[in-house]
């Protein structure tokens, strides 16, 4: 049996439901998880099926069976093996917190994803990525070359078959032009203090204010810089005696789960941009206890 992720998108109307349920049935196809959501400010439909073909049936039959339905509702849609692991490339300066965390989780197997290569501004960690047998891309970026060096980025997202690309503490601005071409491909991690505490030391400049709360927010990346929608956020609670090395740790903690939490949902199509906001549905039973490791 092969089992296969239905996503849709479309303006919400009368009939959606139960037009794909009714053409699941008719194929043999029994719904194992479903997800739905009408949003009443914009009228946006959004919908994650994810079912069983009994019949054994395959994507490049159901895809052509679906398409008389889909443009009926006039939808965004797309139909995914469940099987197929996600060609995703990261990208990390000198903070590594982020990388080790996401290469411990893939190791183990509870990100299902192809990590196809580590691009770094240094080589602080081209030793750890060559020794788990992952391709390291050097690209230096200084003022005067980012645009060559985005062009050789481009060049590795290409030739790897990129599909997503994941800022683990990856310390450059994207252009404008990239963020257009790889739009909703692209997740950041940050601390959550701004627009407070901005520029150098957010956690000593939290921690001269006293602040009760650090936190972490994971967003796909947009022109705007740290202001795309929003998937994934998460906070922990610190006290007056803690130091401000204390801050920088546990936000190095809550900072790697936010983003792998992040990368689960967009991998396994649990994200739908809405505007500045984003559609998060919740993680299939069973799915998401691979990724409570603490």
């Amino acid at each position: 049996m092969n089992t296969y992720v239905l996503t849709v998108t479309c303006k919400s109307t009368r009939g959606i439901v139960a037009a794909i349920s009714g053409f699941l049935a008719e194929r043999g196809c029994n719904i194992i998880d479903s997800s739905q959501f009408d949003d009443l400010d914009t009228g946006k439909f959004f919908m994650r099926v994810s079912f069983i073909s009994e019949e054994g049936a395959e994507r490049t039959a159901l895809i052509p069976a679906f398409q008389p339905i889909a443009e009926r509702f006039a939808m965004d849609w797309d139909i995914f093996d469940a099987k197929d692991r996600m060609k995703v490339l990261l990208m990390v300066s000198r903070f590594g917190h982020c990388l080790n965390d996401l290469l411990y989780r893939w190791r183990i197997g509870a990100l299902s994803i192809d990590i196809v290569g580590v691009v770094s501004n240094h080589f602080d960690y081209q030793k750890l990525v060559v020794n788990n047998d992952i391709p390291f891309h050097h690209i230096k970026v200084t003022k005067d070359n980012k645009p060559q060096a985005e062009a050789q980025l481009m060049e590795v997202v290409e030739t790897s078959g990129t599909e997503l690309i994941v800022l683990a503490r990856y310390m450059q601005v994207l252009s404008d032009q990239l963020c257009q071409k790889m739009s909703g491909k692209i997740i950041n991690i940050h601390h959550s203090f701004l627009p407070s505490f901005k520029g150098a030391n957010p956690y000593k400049q939290a921690y001269t204010r006293g602040v009760k709360l650090i936190g972490a927010t994971a967003h796909y990346v947009t022109a705007d810089l740290d202001e795309g929608p929003i998937i994934e956020q998460d906070t922990v609670r610190i006290t007056h005696a803690q130091s401000p090395d204390d801050y920088v740790s546990l936000g190095r903690d809550v900072e790697s789960q936010v983003l792998a939490r992040a990368i689960h949902a967009h991998i396994h199509h649990r994200t739908f941009i809405n505007g500045n906001r984003t559609v998060v549905f919740p993680p299939s039973p069973g799915s998401y206890a691979s990724e409570r490791m603490g």
